[in-house]
């Protein structure tokens, strides 16, 4: 693991299902998060997926990068914009630093119109137990 290694692109497009699934394992059971009338009568565009489901997805894309979640040591984010029902959800990354054998990983979390959902998020990532590793 170098600087400017990129965390291979995670995408995964928002359904009802995908928000349903979420709200059972996370018990958020809020209606914004599945009853479009419900959303709609509390001033919403329509149903909006969960915060915390996005967070997930950068997750995800950083532990399948380093092909062991417990490597990674630490897990920010900011949540920038609310993502809707078949949005498109697209999760990069990039080594932006790395000190005493733990790598700084700059991510972000973009739907397909570009806008940033989660941004000035970063994860730090142990490398110590890769023998292929320059960290």
């Amino acid at each position: 693991m170098k600087v400017g290694d990129q965390v291979p692109p995670l995408t995964r497009r928002i359904e009802l299902a995908t928000l349903v699934r979420y709200a059972g394992a996370s018990t958020d059971f809020n209606p914004i998060h599945y009853d479009e009338r419900y959303a709609r009568a509390a001033g919403l565009p329509g149903v909006i997926g969960h915060g915390m489901l996005a967070m997930g997805l950068v997750s995800e894309a950083v532990t399948d990068w380093v092909e062991d979640s417990g490597l990674v040591r630490s897990l920010t984010c900011r949540f920038k914009h609310p993502y809707h029902l078949h949005d498109v959800l697209t999760v990069t990354g990039e080594v932006v630093g790395i000190d005493d054998g733990i790598a700084e990983v700059a991510l972000r979390c973009v739907n397909q119109d570009g806008v940033e959902i989660i941004g000035g998020a970063s994860a730090t990532v142990s490398n110590a137990d890769r023998s292929d590793s320059d960290v």
